[in-house]
């Protein structure tokens, strides 16, 4: 990808505020407590008819022991290597640090555009102020802005977009968009991971490492679509910190914004509540789903062991049981590849369209096979149906009393537009209406 800019600097000097500025949006986490960035999280902005990626990172902490610190360091590394023009971010408020200066040595050595940001410039008095910072021997212009409020960013960006060609630009607005969802610490990261074979996403024994939801343009194997990496959702009575609360709403957000789920499970573990939860979720939102069972490696297994496992899932997961069941393996890579290729073909059987005359031809002769009970002593005629016009499977079926049809009814005619035609991994919506 081309046009990327990386915000980069020392925890707690504005990275996320300024990220969410320059993309328009509340897309990452902002919070006083310093270390809530840990990812690299990607998004899109434009400025004088040139757009351009942003990446917010976590702030660089030098010679610590934190777990989370020397991962999160790793990641501002990567952004920086992936990076066209680098924005160095410094908080006028504090003044210059010992972080700031350990920070700088590393970009002495980077040989790109690197812009010297002195954030929280509120009032003409600080302008003044940033002048220190020129200390570090960094040879950048330097900029005094105010992320909060926006002062300084135009010029910014225009300093910023002087680096970029308009037709350099990717275009993921209409790519399938295929979202990682399931409890913490399922391997969601590490699937992604191994998928796109770098270290894209923090990986930690934690649970909960991952806060933000992550974009993916993936073009591997001759795909292209959008891999969507979530927070672990769990149960509400567990989540105690604002930051995660903030963490599940965007996991929920990336559900409703997605094409597909893939839903991981936890091999070790089974199907638990919170799994059903976060199923029935992507059902009401009427996503694609395919159930991937993660960590298959760990589990002792003879040749009925995927039989029972999978009949256990479909019993509780019922009514909707016409899904997609995958057992594999982020740390041995083992069907990780036939997970991602079920998840676009639900993708395509989410998309497509039947033909009127086809569907009328073979649901009217199942309704003419078993008609409509009787209620109220009311018989109900279906004499129509038709694919409604909307992003996900929707039957409209007209009949002369549409409030005396059964649920169980429509259950029936659900299966046999699925016996029919293949919707396997798709929530299907039936309409009865007025004729």
């Amino acid at each position: 990808m081309s046009n990327i800019v990386a915000i980069v600097g020392r925890p707690n000097v504005g990275k996320s505020t300024l990220f969410n500025r320059l993309v328009g949006i509340r897309q990452a986490i902002v919070n006083e407590e310093s270390g809530v960035t840990r990812d690299r999280n990607y998004g899109k902005s434009e400025w004088n008819g040139k757009e351009f990626s942003v990446i917010d990172t976590g702030g660089y902490v030098s010679n610590s022991d934190d777990i989370f610190e020397e991962e999160i360091n790793k990641q501002v590394i990567l952004a920086m290597e992936e990076a066209d023009v680098v924005l160095f971010m410094v908080d006028v408020e504090t003044g210059l640090t010992d972080l700031d200066e350990n920070f700088a040595r590393l970009l002495r050595n980077i040989r790109k555009p690197v812009y010297l940001v002195a954030n929280k410039v509120d009032t003409s008095e600080r302008m003044y102020e940033t002048g220190e910072f020129y200390r570090m021997g960094i040879k950048s212009d330097l900029f005094g802005i105010s992320s909060a409020n926006g002062f300084g960013t135009g010029e910014l960006l225009d300093a910023i977009v002087s680096h970029f060609r308009e037709d350099t630009v990717e275009n993921t607005e209409h790519l399938p968009r295929i979202t990682i969802v399931g409890r913490p610490n399922v391997g969601k990261s590490s699937t992604i991971n191994a998928l796109i074979g770098e270290e894209r996403n923090i990986v930690t024994e934690i649970a909960g490492t991952t806060r933000d939801s992550l974009h993916t343009h993936y073009t591997q194997f001759g795909h292209d679509f959008l891999l969507v990496d979530t927070a672990g959702l769990r149960k509400k009575a567990k989540v105690n910190e604002d930051v995660e609360f903030y963490s599940v709403m965007r996991s929920v957000r990336a559900i409703e914004e997605s094409d597909v789920c893939m839903l991981l499970l936890d091999a070790t573990r089974g199907i638990e509540a919170q799994d059903l939860n976060i199923f029935h979720l992507i059902e009401k939102n009427r996503k694609g789903v395919v159930i991937v069972v993660n960590k298959w490696d760990l589990v002792e297994k003879d040749n009925k062991t995927a039989i029972v496992f999978e009949k256990a899932i479909r019993e509780k997961i019922a009514p909707f049981q016409d899904v997609d069941i995958v057992f594999a393996s982020a740390l041995t890579k083992q069907r990780l590849l036939k997970a991602l290729e079920l998840t676009i073909e639900v993708y395509h059987r989410r998309t497509q369209k039947l033909k009127t005359s086809e569907l009328n031809r073979v649901m009217l002769e199942a309704i003419e096979n078993y008609s409509p009970p009787m209620t109220k002593g009311k018989v109900v005629k279906i004499k129509y149906v038709t694919q409604l016009p909307t992003h996900a499977p929707s039957f409209a079926f007209y009949c002369n009393l549409p409030q005396y049809v059964r649920e169980t009814y429509k259950r029936y005619l659900e299966n046999k537009i699925r016996e029919n035609w293949n919707f396997t991994g798709v929530p299907i919506q039936l309409f009865m209406r007025k004729k």
